[in-house]
């Protein structure tokens, strides 16, 4: 059996009106064509719709129980359409990002909730997991997107920077290097420190590793953990060191950030698309709104937070 929508609704429409005229103004059709669209969808279902005579027509019993059918097929038609608009129109939908915990917990939270503002029904579900996951979750299909500091990618994940972050000191008002107007790592170096040991190791000690002997630093103490670090800077009892990205948290825990120069340990923010697959609508314009949104808020705190007294 091979109906169509024109047929069904050019059934529907007849037995509303009780009359071909009616129904093929209503549907800007002649009704001649009406009457053949009917009799070949009577020719599908193999039995009569309509009793016809000179005066009227009106359902048969046989088309009085295929009508149920026929309002329900055009019903959830009409719903499948107004949700592919939607979709093209980018206005509903899921999409899965996945972020490391200090860029789910700070940055991505907000980021949610400002794009909820203009797409309500667009679910954003965000996935916290280590750095080292990220490219991984992208290329598994695991997530749609993942945001977070730069990571090696392969062929099917692609990495698009979004904005430089330094690695900078978090301490706590009442240390002696929050007075500092230059903090070099030499300076840093006679201090106690705690970091974060997996992302020191990737990232800040190869960058340090040419400097002069004079120049050299090594943390005092490593954790597993940054929150640790931080924790650890509040009470003033080492320093610490992560990319100004973790403002929102440090802030938290009432420390101030400082700026280390000679050199500058850069990262970049960074979105993983995957290559091997389209995004969907809705995960497109997410990352749309995601670049402009993190990068805007990153130099807002970088301004804030890099005051010197």
């Amino acid at each position: 059996m091979n109906l169509t929508i024109k047929q069904l609704r050019a059934f529907l429409t007849v037995a509303d009106t009780e009359s071909f005229n009616l129904a093929a103004k209503r549907l800007h059709l002649t009704a001649g064509a009406i009457s053949l669209v009917i009799k070949e969808l009577e020719e599908e279902v193999g039995f009569p719709l309509f009793d016809r005579t000179t005066r009227r027509v009106a359902l048969s019993k046989a088309g009085r129980e295929f009508r149920p059918a026929a309002e329900r097929v055009l019903r959830e038609l009409g719903v499948a359409m107004l949700t592919a608009q939607d979709v093209k129109n980018k206005t509903t939908g899921v999409v899965r990002v996945a972020a490391p915990l200090f860029v789910a917990s700070a940055l991505m939270p907000q980021a949610i909730a400002a794009y909820r503002k203009s797409k309500p029904r667009v679910q954003v579900r965000l996935v916290d997991c280590a750095v080292e996951e990220l490219v991984g979750a992208v290329e598994g299909d695991h997530v749609d997107i993942a945001v977070g500091p730069d990571r090696a990618t392969g062929e099917s994940v692609r990495r698009v920077s979004l904005y430089e972050t330094p690695w900078v000191l978090w301490c706590a008002a009442s240390n002696p290097l929050a007075r500092r107007k230059k903090i070099t790592w030499a300076a840093l170096a006679r201090h106690p420190s705690v970091v974060a040991s997996h992302d020191y190791a990737t990232h800040v000690a190869k960058a340090l590793h040419a400097l002069p002997p004079d120049r050299h630093f090594t943390p005092s103490h490593t954790v597993t953990h940054l929150s640790t670090a931080l924790g650890l800077a509040a009470a003033d009892l080492a320093v610490t060191l992560c990319p100004a990205y973790v403002g929102v948290l440090a802030h938290a825990f009432g420390l101030v950030m400082r700026r280390i120069e000679e050199p500058e340990v850069i990262r970049e923010m960074s979105i993983y698309l995957p290559t091997t697959r389209s995004l969907t609508p809705a995960a497109s314009a997410f990352v749309d709104f995601l670049g402009p949104f993190l990068s805007e808020r990153a130099q807002a705190d970088l301004k804030l937070v890099d005051t010197r007294p």
